[in-house]
């Protein structure tokens, strides 16, 4: 495990303060394990990118208990084909760059990378044109991690007291 300890400093008044923030590092692309579900996926980590989004099939709307649900599944590195049913959080309008805006599904799912584990909002699309099944956007990594741009799979995801499936 790669951790490393970084020192936010700041003068106030002649006096210095400093806080200490443990971060892992980890490269441009990662695996990571999504739950519930256990799935291993590689995952491009994104600076640019607000929210995270992940490659998804047989999307198919669903209701439990008046709300509105999705099915869909998701393909793992070794090929397993994993279904889901998530609660539909919200459907974000996404804008790509010349072209129109797109409107996307979006679940709360769990995230481990590294040692750390967070529920994030991830929005649902079709990524296979892409290389990477996920894409982990900024407001998954803010305050968590460090990414080092020279990288590529410098951590495995390995998270303990993950919640009950």
């Amino acid at each position: 495990m790669k951790k490393q300890i970084i020192f936010l400093c700041s003068t106030v008044f002649l006096s210095l303060s400093c806080n200490v923030v443990y971060s892992e590092v980890i490269g441009w692309v990662e695996k990571v394990r999504i739950y519930p579900g256990n799935a291993v996926l590689k995952a491009k980590i994104d600076t640019g990118a607000k929210t995270s989004s992940l490659h998804v099939t047989k999307i198919k709307l669903i209701e439990h208990n008046r709300e509105e649900w999705v099915h869909f599944t998701v393909t793992s590195l070794n090929g397993d084909v994993i279904p889901f049913e998530r609660k539909i959080q919200r459907v974000a309008s996404i804008k790509r760059h010349f072209e129109d805006t797109h409107r996307r599904l979006v679940v709360l799912l769990g995230i481990c990378i590294g040692n750390t584990y967070r529920e994030a909002e991830v929005n649902l699309i079709d990524r296979s044109e892409l290389n990477y099944p996920m894409l982990v956007g900024r407001q998954h990594l803010a305050g968590n991690f460090i990414v080092d741009s020279a990288r590529k799979f410098n951590i495995n995801p390995n998270c303990k007291d993950l919640p009950k499936e």
